[in-house]
């Protein structure tokens, strides 16, 4: 999972006492000016670069000056709210997603968690921990920790979002071989010694089933525990509704505040969110931000007026000799940018692709999908190309395709397969299926 590759930030000069300074420091940034406000825009790694000069005054100034600009106003702050999260989201990316979680805190901040008191008897939470951000050295100039505060959030909320939390029966030598063969899930011991819990991305979940159904005895084929904790509202990233009896204690996971009762709204997947953030989610996609349990039909940023069209060849795929090829073709012409896009106003780079499917009952299955997940604006984004690296430009959007022949799945062709199941498990995550 990636983080956002751009973001915005707005400076009022307003809150900085030395403005020449602000603007010598901006003149390395791509920077647009609105009135007494800096609008600037980069990655992450580029901005926190930006929050850290601003907070020690840096212009190539000495100790001294830069002292002086922080006790006249500098915008360095340490305080930051502290965020109440699931115990198993966090476990899962403290533990599988380390590296993101280093890239979140930097050089400059810690990231801790510790247990939250419960409603009864002040007692430790099983289901929920406090994360807090604290500068590593007393002595270190603060970036603003809130800036750290919300890049964790939303890597937590992206994490979260697809996070399914399952308990399958497994042996402990099977549980060795498991976690070796899927790498993303986490497994810990359940209280029942012949069960283990898992957490991770529901996909990899679906996979690690269809793995041990197929493995299964011939004299059952129920692997997977079908009781309460394999629900969709087992999916859980935030402590369970039994764990918060008063509305007054539950934490809204998209905002991070307290749910106002009055303005409570509770999901069918028993999932509950404050009434305004739920509409502001449903807004980007219709889907729980908890569980990820689809709400109506799902809709992309795929930029209006492409076309998408199908041909077929005798010559088979290296795998599916049987059959010949479907040819997919895609165009999305060049345009400019709506408010959903990540620039709107500026122009963004159309682009052609072709991609190539099996002739097979499976392959025109697979066809169908992906010609309503193009329907739905699904298949393609504006955005970085991760190959030329541009901005501004169609790139394709989580739904993988083959754009070779040959050379297999580290050349995006054939023969592959395991693409055909994998392409469905992508698309029935958005609700195509």
């Amino acid at each position: 999972m990636e983080f956002i590759t751009d973001i915005t930030v707005i400076i009022d000069q307003a809150n900085c006492k030395d403005p020449g300074g602000l603007a010598d420091i901006l003149q390395s940034y791509s920077t647009e000016r609105k009135g007494p406000c800096y609008k600037v825009t980069g990655t992450y790694e580029e901005l926190e670069n930006l929050l850290t000069r601003l907070s020690t005054g840096r212009r190539n100034s000495s100790p001294a000056m830069r002292g002086k600009y922080r006790q006249q106003g500098g915008l360095a702050s340490t305080h930051v709210n502290s965020v109440d999260v699931s115990a198993v989201v966090m476990a899962y990316i403290e533990q599988k997603c380390a590296k993101e979680l280093d890239k979140i805190r930097g050089n400059s901040f810690v990231v801790g968690t510790q247990p939250v008191l419960g409603t009864v008897h002040n007692k430790p939470s099983t289901g929920t921990v406090r994360v807090t951000f604290r500068p590593s050295h007393a002595s270190e100039y603060p970036v603003r920790a809130d800036f750290v505060r919300q890049r964790f959030i939303t890597f937590y909320q992206r994490t979260a979002s697809d996070l399914q939390v399952t308990s399958v029966p497994l042996s402990p030598h099977d549980h060795k071989d498991l976690q070796a063969r899927f790498p993303h899930l986490l497994f810990k011991p359940s209280h029942n010694k012949n069960e283990v819990t898992l957490a991770g991305p529901f996909v990899h979940i679906a996979k690690l089933k269809e793995f041990l159904l197929q493995n299964a005895p011939s004299s059952s084929k129920s692997p997977v525990n079908r009781g309460p904790a394999d629900t969709p509202s087992s999916r859980t990233s935030g402590p369970s509704p039994t764990h918060s009896k008063y509305a007054k204690d539950e934490s809204c996971p998209i905002c991070m505040e307290v749910i106002v009762a009055t303005e409570k709204k509770t999901l069918r997947c028993k999932h509950s969110f404050c009434r305004d953030c739920l509409k502001q989610a449903f807004d980007y996609k219709p889907v729980c931000p908890t569980c990820g349990e689809l709400y109506g039909i799902l809709t992309g940023t795929q930029p209006d007026g492409g076309r998408m069209n199908s041909t077929k060849s005798s010559s088979p795929l290296p795998g599916y000799e049987k059959y010949g090829t479907i040819i997919i073709h895609y165009y999305i012409p060049s345009g400019i940018q709506k408010e959903e896009h990540p620039n709107p106003g500026q122009p963004y780079e159309g682009a052609s692709r072709t991609a190539y499917l099996p002739d097979s009952p499976e392959g025109r299955k697979v066809l169908n999908l992906l010609r309503q997940a193009f329907d739905q604006r699904l298949v393609f984004t504006v955005g970085r190309s991760t190959t030329s690296g541009r901005n501004n430009t169609v790139t394709w959007n989580d739904i993988h395709h083959k754009t070779s022949t040959h050379g297999g799945p580290t050349h995006y062709g054939y023969p592959d397969p395991d693409y055909l199941s994998r392409v469905r498990d992508e698309l029935k995550v958005k609700g195509i299926e």
